[in-house]
């Protein structure tokens, strides 16, 4: 049987995957001036549980790391998921 723990770290993994990819199609469309993903979706992304796909795909795509909103948003949503998950492993 399968933990919640187990699920949850397969989740931040899949959803991490997504969100570096995702942020680098945007790199992409943005050096090509081509429709792009609005910033709402890129964080929306990172809260939930990208979030270490965003700071990463920031990082190797050069990508959002100028715009405050993203320097402090991405370690914000971190930050709301490690306290998210210290309550929780608090109540289990």
């Amino acid at each position: 049987m399968t933990s919640i723990l187990q699920m949850l770290a397969l989740w931040l993994l899949g959803s991490s995957t997504v969100t570096f990819f995702v942020y680098g199609l945007d790199k992409y469309k943005a050096q090509r001036n081509q429709w792009r993903i609005s910033e709402r979706v890129l964080l929306g992304l990172s809260l939930l549980g990208g979030w270490p796909g965003a700071w990463l795909g920031m990082h190797v795509w050069h990508h959002k790391t100028r715009k405050l909103k993203f320097r402090v948003g991405v370690p914000l949503t971190a930050v709301v998921w490690v306290l998210a998950l210290c309550w929780f492993y608090r109540l289990s």
